[in-house]
């Protein structure tokens, strides 16, 4: 029987154990992949709060990740790496199901984060892997000296979008609107960048190819015409990298807890609706998601159950 456990290893649940562990509190933390989610294939944090980045050089999510990670560790968080198919929520114990076990808690912090948004559009889930991607420290360099498309317009986008600029001959923002949404101090690096350029109000509608993606079809949403694009016959491919938002991994908590727009609802606290169950990170509903918003939720879950225990209000 745990304290306390906590589902998902990004910084909101990274942070979560730091401080349960520090509480001497008996905590487990369960995650199915690579600790930090969406933050660890980030390839740039200079906004982090005391984190390495300097004139010279910027620290990577894996980087920042890592020193959360080894600092959990010092506080005797228990870790499983397993991949989390059941939870029981109801009842002063709560009960997570993984293929080859079922954990007790007496609490739960829900911190599984989100994952990208797709476009939507037909061809896309053939060609992810095939010249689709999500992840730009992934698979930027697999398109070295070839051209490159970014779907999106905000921080992340267009920050992404330099970073393929290390690696691709030419690369192309397509954004929906007229201007870009991510903040000023991102937008004059990127319109200085001579290898990046601007595909304004048009949305990608179609993508194709002979087994790699070298044709795709954009729709101009001002004058609604279509165009085909179509990689440089020499090349025989293009890139199209995706970075147009995520969404909350909250299927597990569907009809267990109070939701919108399958966000899970949370008070200041980060008490849920279900007494005993914390939400931190990306997966409940707030108005901004950053890593320091991330670490910030998850200490707050963690040091509330810690005052919940200790009052006898989880009893």
């Amino acid at each position: 029987m745990y304290d306390v456990i906590i589902i998902g290893a990004g910084p909101a649940g990274l942070t979560a154990g730091l401080y349960s562990g520090r509480s001497r509190l008996n905590t487990l933390i369960i995650e199915k992949a690579a600790d930090g989610g969406q933050i660890a294939i980030t390839d740039e944090i200079e906004n982090y709060p005391g984190g390495l980045s300097n004139e010279e050089s910027t620290e990577s999510g894996s980087e920042l990740i890592k020193r959360m990670s080894r600092q959990v560790a010092q506080f005797g968080a228990e870790r499983v790496s397993a991949e989390v198919i059941k939870v029981e929520l109801e009842g002063k114990v709560k009960k997570v199901h993984t293929y080859d076990a079922v954990y007790e808690s007496r609490a739960v912090i829900i911190a599984n984060g989100a994952h990208p948004r797709l476009i939507g559009c037909p061809g896309e889930r053939e060609f992810t892997g095939r010249g689709v991607s999500y992840c730009a420290t992934c698979d930027a360099s697999f398109f070295e000296d070839l051209e490159v498309f970014v779907v999106g317009g905000g921080d992340t986008a267009v920050e992404e979008a330099m970073y393929i600029t290390k690696f691709a001959r030419k690369v192309t923002v397509i954004h929906r609107r007229d201007e870009l949404r991510a903040t000023e101090s991102i937008k004059e690096r990127a319109f200085k960048n001579e290898k990046l350029h601007f595909m304004w109000n048009s949305v990608v509608t179609k993508l194709d190819g002979d087994g790699l993606l070298s044709r795709m079809t954009v729709k101009d949403t001002v004058s609604g015409e279509e165009r085909i694009i179509e990689a440089d016959p020499e090349d025989g491919l293009f890139g199209v990298f995706v970075f147009i938002g995520f969404l909350p991994n909250s299927e597990l908590y569907q009809g267990q807890l109070e939701m919108e727009n399958n966000y899970i609802i949370a008070d200041e606290r980060m008490r849920t609706s279900q007494k005993g169950v914390y939400v931190a990170g990306d997966i409940r509903i707030k108005p901004f998601r950053q890593v320091v918003t991330a670490t910030s939720d998850g200490a707050i879950a963690a040091m509330q159950i810690e005052h919940d225990l200790a009052s006898g209000e989880l009893d």
